[in-house]
């Protein structure tokens, strides 16, 4: 392979991947406009949100099995069919439970790009350099959530919100042609792989039963669902309760993005010295002080935009070192079926995501306290997981060189 290729389809790997990311970030300063077009709340809206979690919930379940049944472009090519005309209906609808319901199908067609490119970086590429391969998506899905609602916030300004879902919409026509005309067929579809719901639930239940999975996925999801409650929290937070208008917080949003990306790169090199297992007991035990400290000051009105930036950058860095580390120690007993382990790991992370996403949009008041609340009690929570489900461990898989794929999810 040459390394115009080697460049091309990673370009091609990684534009499939950014495709989820760009869909949940562009949009969020538009929650103000789209409240107030659709005559409902933005915690109202922040149930779009949610619904878009359902969506990649329910997609990464499906796809999988699909992939392997049916080779990978076809499947990608409904995936992204669903995708574009998903965004187009959102950039229409008049209405939120319209939007709603858009975004959980948006969603599930995001889900088949996301798939298939973690997929084919193992069809296409040598196994030697899956990890390097791994890691070059990582930048580009780390790129995402500085460039998406920075992008979105300037968009919505100039052009209206429906504007973000038109070039939503024009990103999948374009990632639709590249993948038709330049992606090479990289794998023979299996007739023998049963797409009947009886073998396919047996095949998680095992995976389930597994003592490190369920430990270190559970606490992956739980701990990484504070991520999503700051998602979901923050337009409300900072154009609602600070007043800062769509490009500030686009800029804000970019800002506190350095923190999950960096720390998350920093783990790469504390992984020559420490061992998975060390690093996310320290990272969560810190994002449990940071999240309650966050609390009480909020409860007691002392925040203030500074203040508020501080605890944010904070908690977003543990979660960098706390989510690769237990994902990858979560997937690490698989060796024949890791693509299952995978998708029922990306399933249970955004499962908890959509559970926190509709506990924030329950509260219509402005207030820091829905979304602080909902980071202390996911951080604590998935601190007790870790303790109780470690004692079930009796004998621990260390973690494979390529867990970077775990962090795609």
């Amino acid at each position: 392979m040459s390394k115009k290729t080697y460049l091309f389809l990673i370009l091609i790997l990684g534009s499939l991947t950014a495709l989820g990311p760009f869909s949940i970030d562009m949009y969020l300063p538009g929650f103000p406009a789209i409240a107030k077009d659709l005559h409902t709340t933005p915690a109202r809206v922040s149930l779009s949100l949610s619904g878009f979690f359902i969506g990649i919930s329910v997609g990464q379940l499906l796809y999988g099995p699909l992939l392997d049944r049916f080779g990978r472009k076809k499947p990608l090519y409904i995936g992204l069919i669903v995708y574009i005309l998903a965004s187009a209906g959102c950039a229409f609808t008049q209405t939120i439970d319209g939007l709603i319901f858009m975004r959980v199908v948006q969603a599930i067609g995001s889900c088949a790009a996301a798939v298939a490119s973690i997929a084919m970086v193992r069809d296409l590429f040598p196994v030697k350099d899956n990890a390097k391969v791994f890691s070059l998506l990582l930048l580009v899905v780390g790129a995402s959530p500085m460039i998406a609602p920075t992008l979105g916030g300037y968009v919505t300004a100039a052009f209206g919100w429906q504007a973000v879902f038109v070039i939503l919409m024009g990103m999948g026509i374009v990632i639709l042609i590249s993948v038709f005309l330049w992606l090479p067929a990289s794998y023979q579809p299996d007739r023998s792989i049963s797409l009947k719901p009886k073998p396919i639930l047996l095949n998680f239940w095992s995976i389930l039963r597994e003592p490190q999975f369920y430990t270190y996925a559970f606490t992956s999801a739980i701990a990484f669902s504070g991520l999503f409650a700051y998602v979901s929290g923050s337009p409300i937070l900072f154009m609602e309760v600070f007043h800062t208008d769509e490009k500030v917080y686009g800029w804000i949003f970019a800002f506190l993005s350095v923190g999950f990306i960096g720390s998350s790169q920093v783990n790469t090199l504390l992984l020559r010295k420490y061992r998975s297992e060390q690093i996310v007991n320290v990272a969560l035990i810190g994002q449990v002080i940071i999240a309650l400290t966050f609390l009480v000051v909020a409860m007691n009105g002392w925040l203030t935009l500074p203040t508020t930036l501080m605890f944010l950058f904070l908690f977003l860095c543990c979660i960098g070192f706390t989510n690769p580390n237990a994902a990858a120690l979560s997937l690490a007993p698989f060796a024949k079926n890791a693509g299952s382990a995978s998708a029922l790991m990306g399933a249970l992370q955004m499962g908890m995501g959509t559970l926190i996403s509709v506990f924030i949009s329950m509260f219509e008041e402005p207030s820091a306290i829905p979304m602080v609340l909902g980071m202390a009690g996911s951080a604590s929570l998935a601190l007790l997981v870790l303790l109780i489900g470690r004692r079930t461990i009796t004998t621990q898989v260390d973690v494979p060189q390529d867990a970077d794929a775990a962090m795609l999810h």
